[in-house]
């Protein structure tokens, strides 16, 4: 076990930008890639090893052959043999629809898959780019109806000017949107159950709007309004672990740092990720095995690797470490 790159799923859309390429350094440069899948073990979408011996292999093949060596026997014991978390990055060049996504109970019950919470992290935004998380006034669920019906539904969400480094933790149930301008990581629990609950009343070139969920989603909306607000905060810290989310599906730390820093994973049963934001660095574990990292890279720290993981700088770099609550 060692710790391990894959290559990323690129997602044309028509709503993608141009950001993903140049930020990951994918050659030659494509337009309209809305996503890229860091690393996932979703349906047709499984992610392919690209470094070192286990290279060409798949996450599921791997987590056939080492089972709690890759995720964590506690990890195991919870999610199966399923890797439970989808990383991505998300390059908005237009407004994404207005979505909620189902719990664990409900996802179960209606498609035997996970539900789905999730975090984002703004990378970068245009200037007045914006997002949607949560009510700004309480509703009912027939007001949410009639709402998506008269076209007043953007009226109750509660709208957020976003720049670089903020932080939003959208639990399943939560109606939220990424608007224009937006390039966001974003971390979640393995599921890809959408419900679509507004779509500005926009039509194709045959006059046909895209399908919503409205009576799906009345059921997995959670309508309280949260008067603390929906948005992450937390203190910058250079060469400090600054805790940003935790929940019971993943804990997510951000890691600013221009010094080598250890970090001491013995005391969970998890595999531990980290998603480069920014600069280079070289990550060591505890067997001497180093990888270089760079900007808009991921690894997967296999739980096999125990004890440290060694974080040496190759410039100033920032990255997410994200592992499973065990």
């Amino acid at each position: 076990m060692y710790p391990l790159k894959f290559t990323p799923i690129l997602k044309p859309v028509i709503w993608g930008g141009d950001a993903i390429c140049p930020f990951k350094d994918i050659i030659p440069h494509q337009e309209g890639i809305g996503e890229s899948w860091e690393i996932s073990h979703v349906k047709g979408n499984i992610s392919i090893v690209s470094n070192g011996a286990s290279a060409g292999q798949s996450l599921e093949e791997l987590i056939d052959m080492y089972g709690a060596d890759i995720l964590g026997m506690k990890v195991m014991e919870r999610s199966g043999t399923t890797f439970p978390l989808l990383i991505k990055f998300i390059d908005a060049r237009d407004d994404l629809s207005i979505q909620v996504h189902p719990n664990d109970a409900l996802a179960q019950e209606r498609h035997h898959t996970f539900g789905k919470t999730e975090m984002w992290y703004v990378v970068h935004a245009s200037e007045n780019a914006s997002l949607y998380s949560g009510f700004r006034e309480a509703i009912t669920p027939e007001m949410y109806v009639q709402c998506v019906a008269d076209n007043t539904f953007t009226d109750k969400l509660q709208a957020y000017k976003v720049q670089a480094g903020d932080v939003f933790f959208l639990p399943a149930g939560r109606v939220h949107a990424i608007r224009s301008g937006c390039f966001i990581a974003e971390i979640q629990q393995t599921s890809d159950i959408t419900y679509r609950i507004y779509d500005y009343n926009r039509k194709d070139a045959q006059g046909h709007g895209r399908e919503l969920h409205t009576e799906e989603a009345k059921d997995a909306i959670d309508y309280k309004v949260y008067p603390e607000g929906y948005k992450t905060s937390y203190q910058p810290q250079l060469n400090a672990v600054v805790p940003l989310v935790s929940c019971p599906y993943f804990t997510t730390n951000l890691i600013d740092g221009n010094q080598a820093i250890v970090r001491d994973f013995s005391a969970i049963d998890s595999f531990v990720i980290y998603i480069c934001m920014e600069g280079k660095l070289s990550l060591a574990d505890a067997n001497g095995y180093a990888i270089d990292v760079r900007q808009g890279e991921s690894v997967l720290v296999p739980a096999a690797v125990k004890n440290t993981v060694t974080l040496m700088p190759s410039e100033r770099y920032k990255v997410l470490e994200t592992y499973c609550r065990t």
